[in-house]
């Protein structure tokens, strides 16, 4: 018989899979990193990608499918409309931008995704 505590750390992984794959989440995602593709070039293109990469799911067909099933449903369109309508008011610049910050370690996870994959 399988102890509890093992049981709940075994499980913790998928737990932790199936909680990133919400439709607002992906949303508020997916215009960061919009705004992240149109500072950096290298970056476009990449956006299931990275999305994945953020929480260690493989970027195969299923999960792109999952983005895609959730990109379809009416609460990530309304979650999308107001992140992007929050996105446009003005914000206070600084001198090290935290979306630069986020960018780069984004990328940073897609890259160590990328070298997982290969090896």
């Amino acid at each position: 018989m399988m102890r509890p505590a093992v049981a709940a750390a075994l499980a913790l992984p998928l737990l932790a899979q199936a909680a990133g794959f919400d439709a607002p989440g992906l949303a508020r995602f997916d215009n960061g990193y919009a705004r992240c593709e149109a500072r950096y070039a290298h970056m476009k293109g990449a956006r299931d990608e990275a999305y994945l990469a953020a929480y260690r799911v493989k970027a195969d067909g299923a999960g792109r499918a999952r983005l895609a099933d959730l990109r379809r449903s009416a609460a990530y369109r309304k979650e999308l409309r107001a992140a992007q309508a929050e996105a446009a008011k003005p914000a206070a610049s600084a001198a090290s931008s935290p979306i630069e910050q986020q960018c780069q370690a984004l990328w940073g996870q897609v890259l160590r995704a990328r070298s997982a994959a290969k090896g």
